[in-house]
């Protein structure tokens, strides 16, 4: 396998490595969060299975980030049901900064059990999915029904529709006494001019990407969560037949939240004085909640 880092390298948590297979035509992305993930869901006393749902959608919002160029892009990934169970869930993914959120009724969800399904959680939900393009200034946003066993099926389906994309996914989320782990792989067949591969629009069947999918799939969850196997021997066990792999090791990840006093005081500095007034307290001050980080800010008007 040739690579643009050492093969020996390690690449431990919270962090994303990309690869590209040029005779296949594909690229992939493939990422384990730890210690990033236990603080983005350590803001909120979410019941265990939001906890693994939002921790999906942080991978998944990790991989579909990095397929991003432009230094200031984001992407932002939102599932919404407006009388769901869980009303939202969004999370976004900047130059490495990663936050997350789900709102949802508690009796409610207490009533599902233990495990419930995509479609319990999110009753006549969709998933958007958000590419905010610095560099052009540019914002592309495409919309799929909240439908199949997991977030990654909808948003393998988002590519097929949207995007005209052929996506594989594969997500796995561990929880124990060690903490919690998410971790993903995702391959994409590249687009016209990306390596000078074919698009391949809905054609039924492509032997280079049947091939990809054959290796890709059958990765298994325990694999992508085992802290023991670093993401580089993840990406050789799949590939090392192949007869080139261009691997490069992406940036690390961070709980990001973007938040502060003057955030908020720009943000308010945009609504009348009127509206403003009416959103003081006794002592003038305005107090805001970031839903991301928990946190309340004070400030002054």
């Amino acid at each position: 396998m040739t690579s643009e880092i050492d093969n020996g390298a390690e690449t431990g948590f919270d962090r994303l490595l990309q690869f590209t297979l040029p005779d296949r035509n594909a690229r992939g992305r493939i990422v384990r969060l730890g210690p990033a993930l236990e603080d983005i869901l350590a803001a909120h006393p979410y019941p265990p299975a939001l906890k693994h749902l939002l921790s999906e959608a942080l991978v998944l919002t990790a991989l579909m980030g990095a397929l991003l160029k432009d230094e200031g892009s984001q992407l932002t990934l939102q599932a919404q049901a407006h009388d769901g169970i869980v009303n939202l869930l969004v999370c976004d993914y900047r130059g490495g900064e990663l936050r997350g959120y789900a709102r949802h009724d508690e009796e409610r969800f207490a009533e599902l059990g233990t495990n419930p399904s995509l479609s319990e959680m999110f009753e006549g939900g969709y998933l958007a999915i958000t590419f905010d393009l610095e560099a052009s200034g540019q914002r592309y946003q495409g919309i799929v029904p909240l439908h199949g066993h997991s977030l990654a099926h909808s948003v393998e389906q988002y590519f097929a529709q949207s995007e005209q994309v052929p996506t594989l996914i594969r997500i796995g989320v561990r929880g124990g006494i060690g903490g919690i782990i998410g971790a993903g792989l995702l391959v994409q067949h590249l687009a016209e001019g990306e390596g000078g591969g074919e698009r391949l629009h809905h054609r039924a069947s492509h032997l280079e990407w049947d091939h990809v999918v054959a290796l890709a799939g059958s990765l298994t969850e325990e694999e992508l969560v085992d802290p023991e196997l670093s993401l580089e021997t993840l990406v050789w066990r799949l590939f090392h037949e192949e007869r080139e792999v261009l691997v490069l090791k992406g940036e690390a990840i961070t709980r990001g939240c973007r938040c502060s006093v003057v955030h908020f005081e720009e943000v308010l500095a945009r609504f009348s004085k009127e509206d403003r007034k009416d959103m003081r307290d006794e002592k003038g001050i305005i107090r805001v909640d970031c839903a991301f980080c928990s946190r309340e800010f004070l400030i002054e008007d």
